[in-house]
């Protein structure tokens, strides 16, 4: 239990918010606890609305807001009121010698500088919600804890008016401890989002400082094994994925849950929804297949076909909405997530028979083009870098072999090529008919991981029953170029007739003469897909 000297009993609350949610119900309960409410503006009309009570801020300072309402609370008698301490003789008798008043509990939340980027609104406005009152009082309650209660998001309401009627109208220093935490911590969000907006205003593609910020959205019950602890924020640039997904069935995701979701929908979303059905199926962030075809369910088929072993346990994302013919698919073996833009009711039926499968509906696609940063920590600090958005078309690619690939070859590239881009270097993928047949990642050779690859691909076949190799006759795929021509000769080996790869390679006369040798079509992109 708080003892007495743990406890505050407010006599006065400033309250200036930008989002209204809640804020008649908390006027009227901090008013029942006979505490004066003082506010600014918008939201002292909104609260005489209602029929409380309240003193204009303007009344407090003896100066009235200017400047459209840019200078309102910077002022002695607000931040006089908020640091002062209460058992400090020297800062009580300031107060009385300048009729400075006690502000026991401040609420405040942020104009919407956040929102206003992501509505994309031209730079004077973006500007002109840049708060200063408010995060220059958050931060003076929140340094002052030891007396002050300060609440920055209406989510948090709840908890001041239980502490307060739990406590006979006063606050606890547990409490106050924990809000001034998470008052410093939404001020360093904001003040992130603002450098980091004033950042890319300025062109500065390289700042010489950056922040990052995030809300938490889910803890977890633990991290990648169950001795790390962890939990799931929500940041950065807006995309549709897991941080935007409902959930609507399933037991809690997993710290590797989210991490694999988010990479198959990554990936299923290079296919757009206009080109036609497309399936991604992920273990441990690597695809065991992709394809496409002429439904969902056909794409599924084709996609589980390509390893049906790994596929067992893994994740399935899809560009188009889940249909009860395609679910009806994907209930036949253990699957851990789905993830699709949209699901039917039909859909959500069939799932409802296996009550542990986790389904997510996300209501869009991630645009694989948009521009984005990508943070990984290293000892000491991080490295940033842009997200790869790069795309190849086909009129950019340049034909290096005497043999130009046919136009079937050709489409199976341009697929096993945005596919690559989504496999753990080193990475090889064997295509064919708009499906994944053989995937190698993450070798340490490049030949390794066409071999594997080609050998998983003949595993399969012969788990099947299929005559002959399903890389005979397909097209390959290289993340980077090959730096000798052992990497091509076991793509010959497995029978692929294409190749599409970077290309740059000193060696790159000896593979173009490895493929002619081999009658095969090349293709140099001149980009590369690295995936560490």
């Amino acid at each position: 239990m708080p003892t007495a000297a743990d406890r505050v009993t407010p006599k006065r609350a400033l309250i200036s918010v930008s989002d209204k949610t809640g804020l008649i119900e908390l006027g009227q309960a901090l008013a029942g606890h006979g505490i004066e409410l003082v506010s600014t503006g918008g939201t002292a009309k909104a609260l005489r609305e209602a029929g409380l009570a309240v003193r204009d801020v303007a009344e407090l300072t003896g100066f009235p807001e200017m400047m459209d309402g840019r200078v309102k609370t910077l002022h002695p008698m607000v931040h006089g009121g908020l640091l002062a301490l209460r058992d400090d003789a020297a800062h009580v008798a300031a107060m009385k010698d300048h009729g400075i008043l006690p502000i026991d509990i401040l609420v405040v939340n942020l104009y919407p500088f956040e929102a206003t980027v992501a509505r994309g609104a031209a730079a004077d406005e973006v500007i002109e919600n840049i708060d200063i009152g408010g995060p220059a009082m958050i931060r003076a309650a929140a340094k002052n804890h030891a007396h002050v209660a300060v609440v920055t998001e209406a989510g948090d309401y709840g908890l001041l008016l239980e502490t307060l009627a739990a406590n006979g109208g006063a606050t606890t220093q547990d409490l106050r401890t924990r809000l001034a935490a998470r008052a410093y911590a939404r001020t360093a969000a904001y003040d992130a989002a603002v450098s980091a907006w004033m950042a890319d205003h300025a062109g500065e593609d390289v700042p010489h400082r950056r922040a990052i910020a995030g809300e938490l959205a889910q803890s977890l019950r633990y991290g990648e094994n169950p001795h790390q602890k962890a939990a799931f924020y929500i940041g950065g640039h807006a995309r549709s994925g897991v941080a935007t997904a409902r959930q609507l069935q399933g037991k809690e995701l997993s710290y590797n849950n989210i991490n694999d979701t988010d990479a198959a929908f990554e990936l299923v979303a290079e296919f757009a929804p206009d080109e036609g059905p497309a399936v991604a199926i992920i273990k441990h962030a690597n695809p065991c297949g992709v394809a496409r075809g002429a439904s969902l369910a056909e794409a599924y088929r084709a996609a589980f076909d390509c390893d049906r072993t790994s596929a067992f346990g893994g994740i399935v994302a899809l560009n188009q909405p889940l249909d009860a013919e395609t679910a009806a698919e994907i209930v036949k073996i253990f699957t851990e997530v789905v993830i699709a833009p949209k699901v039917t009711a039909e859909a959500a039926k069939v799932f409802a028979a296996k009550p542990n499968l986790r389904l997510l509906e996300t209501g869009g696609l991630p645009d694989p083009a948009a521009a984005g940063l990508v943070w990984r920590q290293v000892a000491g600090g991080y490295l940033v870098q842009d997200r790869d958005n790069g795309r190849v078309q086909a009129s950019g690619l340049k034909v290096v072999t005497e043999r130009a690939p046919t136009a079937s070859e050709l489409a199976d590239m341009m697929f096993a090529w945005r596919v690559a881009k989504h496999v753990k270097s080193n990475a090889i993928v064997y295509a064919r008919d708009g499906a994944t047949v053989g995937i190698g990642a993450g070798q340490m050779s490049r030949v390794d991981s066409a071999r594997i690859a080609a050998r998983k691909a003949a595993d399969m076949a012969e788990a099947l029953g299929l005559p002959g190799r399903p890389t005979e006759g397909s097209a390959l795929a290289s993340d980077a170029f090959f730096p000798f021509a052992d990497g091509l000769q076991a793509a010959i080996d497995a029978g692929a007739t294409a190749v599409i790869q970077p290309g740059g390679s000193m060696r790159d006369q000896e593979v173009i003469d490895a493929a002619n040798a081999a009658g095969l079509a090349m293709v140099f992109t001149g980009m590369r897909h690295f995936r560490h």
